[in-house]
């Protein structure tokens, strides 16, 4: 924090000088330096619905901004929650305690008379105090993204019921993954009654991969606080000194001491007072010595100096409110304190009075700021603290339902470990039952490592810890790192049961696999088998993970063998959902594996159900289903299967699934030539606010690909050289480049820029299910540099692999590929004919693109054979073909192939004025971002299937339209004039 850098003040107290007068106790600060800030708050406000974003560092003025605000506003019905800096938040806390307290304090909310859906039971497990007045309880999820997602649709509902007009999110930076969530899904909503959204917030305390990452980014209104200058700071000091001025030089220490930080000065000015350094001379305030009086150096001793010249009573409320370090009624406070009536109430006015304590929403009381809270809490001496956390337990037991979350907090640092743990448990349950996953490991992490549990107690905390780690919806960060050590650990304990072993090595050996750590992930799998005689359900689960379809060097065969040990075991799985899950597994490994038998275990499952659980399990394999379809290249029924899925995703609330379900379709939409499906689904999921990485990154793969075909090189290699920088493997970028290398005759660059994917592939046990993309051109690439030996061992181990499974996208690959070795071994004529039947085997699983790409291939042999008008014929017809796909950067590259033979053929009109003017035209923008991704003249002729002069024509326009006198400058003005994407 910038105020930290203020020094301590030294000082001699004394006698008031003649002339010098004594200050009155300090007044509330003025509101000053923010008209700015606030016209504009207030103007979107009065046009809601809108989001605004206040943003500014601790101390800052944000919370005060916000209140002046919604004072101005007039009458309204306001929901401010402010999310509690908890160390292992709970799901929807502020939101949640925000709600609570308004409808406490507004007597005209009636929960009964606002019509809310069956979907509102959903928040029993949050608001149980309103349990008569919420809808039924709705079945539980096991997913707990699902879980989340539900509960932020009827936390929604509820608002839209409660008429708000104005939402604050206090300290986003702060808030549950859950609240982060429902303000993304609320900020994106659209309707009559959504209300303005105020989200207040540190940049600077963001945790890195944080969900309000993604609501900051976005263009919204954004207000930034910044610091008072010395001018607005002497006002803030006049303010509170109840006085017209201060003089210049006082403003001017306070100003460089404390950054103009409003909290920082404020409490600076209250410790001068209180200390009596501040006098008033001739008319103003100033310091009483001004070469020795110093700044304290932080907030946190001028809040301890100041405490410490209180009453004992007010100390006490004060060291009560910092350990209860959230908002309390007056009641819970004098408790803590340990004050009678009289007393505690007399304590309560002069801590308000100080200005340490403030009234909260709903009638609480707590400290002024956080820092405050903490600095006080940690002064206390130890056994005073512990004793003082066990009198909060104490009243938190007495409420119904008891808080377990706050519970748990306060028996751990009152050194009650019992306590502790039940609460803590108790606590980590209802987190896993609110779909908040993170709160739920923290907390069962925290548990199981830092108390001595009874071997009963231990081996259930383990078990739910792995269950819940497994089932995790997201990474959670550096906490992973130590569950899993946890985990392994426990394989060790002597009161551990073998079946308890086999199955937390099961739960281990899917860790490992979640984590791409495939060899330790098989050894874990296998040496759970042994204990898990008595589990048939749980090694079932096993032998299907070691059948799947993981990188490591397990033959397929064995991997089969596996899968038919695991379909011996089915008949012992219970639970209806179970069967289904392990069903839908064994089909989809079938099909992994490339065996058609998987279809027809596939189509033997039912494809809807009644009961939600098996529901959700059809929706999983219905998914998973349509992926093994699309790697088999049936895209028809990878569509019917996606379209089962959605429908059931949609009942189920598993968000997730409906972004694999929208991937799948961008996929098959770009596979089959839907490109203006294609281009649409992938900017949805490139500026959609709830989207994986991984989806984004393949999706931006996609993104590049079409900008490729459309003819924009420049920006599709910029775009796919990111995606490969993020991952060298993927290989619908590696694609794109691989084939723009090739366009400029590099073809090791071409090599280079595929080898990783190929490679990544051949790790596989079934590699040509993924590579049917990137194997064509990466054999191609391999012939072009003349190393046929090495795309002839690609080639022949993929035709291998063909020959005994009917895979119809391997097969169209597998002859692709063996007609461009025959080309590349001189014998056009035989190459010819067999990318006829590789064009052929390509429209036949509606893959457009490839197919017309082959019949390229093909009428390229066809000329070279001999066969010169039956090649020419083929290339118009492909030109054409390729040109109503919109391929255009294939298209012209025939065009003007087509044009060396003499084929007149049409060059496309260009759309708009002739004359561009001081503007840089459409092919001159090409040129420059070719330029730009450092290619030569030669190259972007090559490219652009234009002159090199005409290149250097354009280069030269561009130069002067621009005046620049190099390339280098050129591309560099292009890009600050956003002449370049």
């Amino acid at each position: 924090m910038r105020w930290s850098k203020a020094v301590r003040i030294v000082t001699e107290h004394g006698d008031v000088a003649v002339g010098e007068e004594r200050p009155p106790p300090a007044g509330p600060p003025a509101f000053v330096g923010r008209d700015e800030a606030l016209t504009r708050l207030l103007d979107v406000l009065r046009h809601a619905p809108a989001l605004v974003l206040i943003e500014g560092e601790a101390g800052i003025g944000k919370t005060r901004l916000v209140r002046e605000a919604l004072a101005r506003l007039g009458p309204g019905r306001r929901l401010v929650a402010a999310c509690p800096p908890l160390t292992t938040p709970f799901s929807l806390a502020g939101p949640v305690d925000g709600l609570v307290r308004l409808v406490r304090s507004d007597p005209s909310i009636e929960l009964g008379g606002l019509g809310l859906s069956r979907l509102a039971g959903a928040l029993r497990p949050l608001l149980p105090e309103w349990e008569d007045r919420l809808p039924p309880p709705l079945d539980p999820l096991d997913e707990p993204a699902g879980t989340r997602h539900r509960l932020s649709r009827a936390l929604t509902e509820l608002v839209e019921r409660l008429a708000l007009d104005v939402l604050v999110i206090e300290d986003a930076h702060w808030a549950d993954t859950a609240t982060l969530e429902w303000l993304l899904m609320l900020g994106a909503a659209t309707g009559e009654r959504k209300p303005a959204i105020v989200v207040t917030y540190r940049a600077s305390d963001v945790p890195p991969g944080s969900p309000l990452l993604r609501l900051t980014a976005r263009q919204r209104p954004r207000i930034e606080l910044g610091a008072l200058d010395v001018a607005q700071t002497a006002q803030l000091v006049a303010s509170m000194l109840r006085a017209d001025q201060v003089s210049a030089e006082f403003a001017r220490f306070l100003h460089e001491r404390t950054d103009g930080v409003p909290l920082a000065v404020e409490e600076s000015v209250r410790l001068l007072r209180d200390r009596q350094d501040i006098v008033r001379r001739q008319g103003r305030w100033r310091r009483r010595v001004l070469d020795e009086l110093q700044v304290p150096p932080t907030v946190r001793d001028s809040v301890l100096e100041r405490v410490g010249r209180l009453d004992d009573a007010t100390r006490d409320v004060l060291v009560a409110a910092a350990v209860l370090a959230e908002p309390a009624d007056e009641a819970t406070l004098l408790a803590v304190a340990g004050l009678g009536g009289d007393a505690g109430r007399a304590g309560i006015g002069r801590a308000l009075a100080a200005g340490l304590l403030r009234e909260a929403d709903g009638g609480q009381l707590a400290f002024r700021h956080l820092l405050d809270a903490r600095a006080v809490a940690e002064s206390v001496p130890a056994t005073d603290r512990w004793r003082r956390h066990r009198l909060a337990a104490d009243v938190l037991e007495r409420r119904t339902p008891p808080p377990v979350l706050r519970l748990a907090r306060h028996h751990r640092a009152a050194n009650q470990p019992e306590q502790w743990c039940r609460y803590g448990e108790a606590a980590a349950d209802l987190a896993w039952e609110s779909g908040d996953d993170l709160a739920t490991v923290t907390l069962l992490l925290e548990l199981l490592t830092s108390v001595e549990h009874p071997p009963a107690r231990r081996l259930r905390l383990v078990q739910k810890l792995g269950r819940a780690f497994v089932r995790r919806s997201a990474p959670l960060g550096p906490i992973e790192d130590a569950v899993r050590a946890a985990l392994q650990a426990a394989i060790s304990w002597p009161e551990l049961p073998a079946t308890e072993r086999g199955e937390l090595r099961y739960l281990i050996g899917r860790l490992l696999l979640q984590a791409d750590e495939f060899d330790d992930a098989h050894r874990a799998l296998k040496a759970a088998l042994p204990d898990l005689a008595d589990r048939p359900e749980t090694a079932a689960k096993v032998m299907l993970c070691l059948a799947g379809p993981m990188p490591h060097p397990l033959p397929a065969e064995e991997r089969l063998s596996w899968l038919e040990r695991a379909t011996g075991l089915f008949p012992y799985v219970e639970s209806p959902a179970e069967r289904l899950l392990v069903a839908f597994e064994h089909a989809t490994i079938l099909l992994g594996l490339g065996e058609s038998a998987g279809w027809t275990a596939l189509r033997a499952l039912p494809r809807s159900a009644t009961a939600l659980a098996e529901r959700k399990q059809i929706a999983r394999g219905s998914l998973n289903a349509a992926w093994r379809a699309i790697d088999w290249g049936l895209y028809e029924e990878a569509r019917g299967r996606l379209a089962d899925a959605v429908e059931l995703l949609r009942a189920t609330d598993f968000t997730r699934g409906m972004e694999l379900a929208g991937f799948g379709s961008l996929i098959i939409d770009w596979y089959t030539g839907r490109w203006t499906d294609a281009a649409t689904a992938a900017r949805e999921l490139l500026t959609g606010e709830d989207v994986s990485p991984v989806i984004r990154m393949m999706a931006r793969s996609v993104d590049g690909l079409l900008k490729l075909a459309g003819g924009h090189r420049g920006t599709a290699r910029r775009t796919l050289l990111a995606v490969l920088a993020e991952d060298p493997q993927e290989g619908l970028a590696a694609v794109g480049l691989g084939r723009l290398a090739l366009s400029t005759r590099d073809a090791e660059e071409a090599i280079t820029i595929t080898t990783p994917a190929v490679a990544a592939a051949l790790r596989e046990a079934v590699p040509w299910r993924w590579a049917t993309n990137i194997v064509t051109t990466h054999v191609d690439a391999l012939a072009a540099a003349g190393r046929t030996a090495e795309a002839k061992a690609t080639s022949d181990t993929l035709a291998e692999w063909v020959r005994g499974h009917a895979v119809p996208a391997a097969t169209a690959a597998s002859v692709t590929c063996t007609a461009v070795l025959r080309a590349a071994e001189g014998d056009p004529g035989e190459a010819a004919a067999m990318l006829g039947d590789a064009a052929d085997a390509w429209a036949a699983i509606g893959r457009v693109h490839d197919e017309l790409l082959a019949r390229e291939r093909r009428a390229v042999c066809l000329v070279a054979s001999g066969a010169r008008d039956d090649g020419l014929a083929v290339l118009v017809e492909t030109q054409r073909r390729l040109s109503s796909l919109g391929a255009t950067w294939d298209a012209d590259r025939l065009a003007k192939l087509l044009r060396t033979h003499g084929v007149p053929i049409p060059r496309p009109g260009r759309a708009g004025r002739r004359g561009y003017g001081t503007q840089l035209s459409p092919r001159e923008v090409e040129v420059l971002e070719l330029v730009a991704t450092g290619m030569t003249n030669k190259q972007i002729a090559e490219a652009l299937f234009i002159s090199p002069q005409t290149v250097n024509r354009h280069l030269a326009t561009s130069m002067r339209k621009l005046n620049v006198t190099s390339r280098t400058a050129l591309a560099i003005s292009a890009l600050n004039h956003g002449l370049l994407p």
